[in-house]
């Protein structure tokens, strides 16, 4: 054994002082005070590792934390074989995992000055890095690197956390989003049916002030201007426990609108000789004349009379399949009569035998218009099981077996029939009771609501070619003075039109006249009673006729 020391031995170097490098680029080492030394930091190859003790010996694969690999530099494989060629030494063939240092070039010769203690550790290669990475401010440790490869146990339970936390917020805004569409389309469905309702009614005519392509035009102006109506008047005879009662059937035609005007008994008319009668009475003793009294009263153009006896009637409800009637009252059987029994209450459903027996019922101290709203009823309720084709309205006319008025067909009544039917489908139907006073005549209020709204009673709507109609009304408190202001006016041409007795007397008599037009009759008027012109003016109508007289005290009978 050679106790010399080897300057050239790599595992001597150890504890020697690197101090030079020979002619030949190797490393040349010093010997130093022996001091201790730090730990080298050990590099793990992937396989194997090796020690200086145990030359080569195989180790247990450990898990990788972070593979890092310290190159062999050229310069210590080409001082292995410069060893291996010198005299006198012998090449060693351990590995070790020492850098040595390879020398720029062979013909450095300058040593290196000793380094201080702090650096007599092992010098150990860096980590390659990328190309072009500044080398300022590169202070890692291998501890701050994770790699992909190496499981973390936490990361599963943050996404696990992160994905619940994100269904739970998108099944959230989910439910209010489906809330929003709810609600919109619900907004959107009650806009619909606002909108289509309001259109309907619109387009009818229906809404008030405004008016539909539906309606016709020219009853925009209904208030201002003349409307068209069409009408008849029809009387009911009850063959079998006797009396009458008569109605108007009114078509409007400007505002497709239908009315049933019940028309009591009571109402004064006048006669062909020229006498005042009722209408009841008139028409009882054969109602002749009784359409032309009526329009001398109403002012109206009634275009035909229908006569409808009883029997008639009930044919007529059993060839509409019945009819459906609110009841006001229960009707008792009437063995006598042979009528059956009606119930009371709404939609009752009668047959012809019910409906006559309904119609015709007058209870027990009942005025009369109770009777006349239920033939109202039951002529309403007829109307709306009317075909609304006129062709088939008529059919159904001649199929009862009536002989009808020869100025009343079975067409033009079929016609008028079906498009009084139709209004009284849709709704667009009354029915108003003419009110008159004790005497016959009728009163204010009727005059105005029904004779002018309804029917358009009018002056200018008598018949072409009739004398003028004069209405008196007596205000003087004596029947006797009234008789003779009556007598005056038949003598001097005039229509009489009885407009009754005044609430009050009056000391003064007044003539009033509405249009323009009949000033110069107005006053042809005073002077045929004996009255100044004074008493003339123009004024609104009391009762339905050309010139209205008011009857004074002042008034002498001649």
């Amino acid at each position: 054994m050679n106790d010399r020391q080897d300057p050239y031995d790599p595992y001597a170097a150890q504890e020697q002082q690197l101090i030079g490098y020979d002619a030949y680029g190797r490393p040349v080492y010093g010997q130093v005070p022996a001091q201790p030394a730090p730990p080298a930091p050990q590099y793990e190859q992937q396989q194997y590792g090796y020690d200086y003790q145990g030359y080569a010996q195989p180790q247990q694969p450990q898990q990788p934390q972070q593979q890092y690999y310290a190159p062999q530099p050229a310069a210590q494989e080409y001082g292995q074989q410069d060893y291996a060629q010198a005299p006198g030494y012998g090449y060693d063939t351990r590995q070790t995992q020492q850098w040595i240092p390879q020398q720029a070039a062979p013909q450095q010769a300058a040593p290196e000055p000793p380094a201080p203690a702090e650096r007599r550790t092992a010098q150990v290669p860096e980590p390659r890095r990328p190309d072009g990475e500044p080398e300022a401010g590169r202070d890692y440790r291998t501890e701050m690197f994770a790699f992909i490869d190496q499981p973390d146990e936490d990361s599963e339970d943050v996404i696990d956390w992160l994905k619940f936390t994100e269904s739970r917020t998108e099944r959230r805004e989910e439910a209010r989003r489906r809330g929003r569409n709810r609600v919109v389309a619900l907004i959107v469905v009650l806009a619909v049916f606002v909108v289509g309702g309001l259109g309907y009614l619109w387009y009818a005519g229906k809404l008030p002030f405004l008016d539909g392509p539906g309606q016709d035009r020219s009853g925009a102006t209904a208030a201002a201007g003349a409307q068209k109506r069409d009408m008849i008047v029809v009387h009911l005879h009850n063959t079998k426990k006797g009396g009458t009662s008569s109605a108007l059937l009114v078509d409007n035609v400007t505002t497709k609108q239908g009315a049933t005007v019940l028309l009591p008994n009571a109402l004064g008319v006048t006669s062909q000789d020229g006498s005042a009668t009722a209408l009841g009475k008139a028409v009882e003793e054969g109602g002749l004349g009784t359409r032309e009294a009526l329009d001398s009263v109403l002012g109206t153009q009634i275009g035909g009379t229908w006569r409808l006896d009883t029997p008639f009637l009930e044919n007529l409800v059993e060839l509409v399949g019945g009819i459906e009637v609110d009841t006001d009252t229960a009707v008792p059987a009437d063995d006598a009569a042979k009528t059956p029994a009606v119930a009371q209450g709404q939609k009752q459903s009668l047959s012809g035998p019910m409906a006559v027996a309904y119609a015709t019922y007058r209870g027990q101290g009942e005025p009369e218009t109770k009777q006349l709203e239920r033939v109202g009823k039951v002529l309403q309720a007829v109307l709306r099981k009317l075909p609304s084709d006129p062709k088939a309205a008529a059919v159904t006319v001649e199929s009862i077996g009536q002989i009808l008025d020869p100025a009343l067909n079975a067409q033009t009544l079929g016609a008028l029939l079906a498009r009084l039917g139709e209004h009284a489908k849709v709704g667009a139907y009354r029915t108003d009771l003419l009110a008159v006073k004790a005497d016959g005549t009728l009163t204010d209020e009727a005059n105005k609501k029904v004779v002018k709204e309804v029917l358009g009673g009018s002056a200018a709507a008598a018949q072409p070619g009739a004398a003028p109609r004069v209405g008196l009304k007596d205000a003087t408190g004596d029947e006797k003075t009234q008789v003779a202001a009556k007598a005056a006016l038949l003598n001097g041409g005039y229509t009489f039109v009885d407009g009754g007795k005044a609430d009050k007397t009056a000391a003064a008599s007044q003539i009033t006249y509405q249009d323009d037009a009949q000033r110069d009759r107005a006053i042809e008027v005073a002077k045929t009673l004996g009255l100044p012109e004074t008493v003339v003016k123009k004024a609104e109508n009391v009762v339905n006729a050309e010139v209205v007289v008011i009857l004074g005290k002042d008034y002498k009978a001649s």
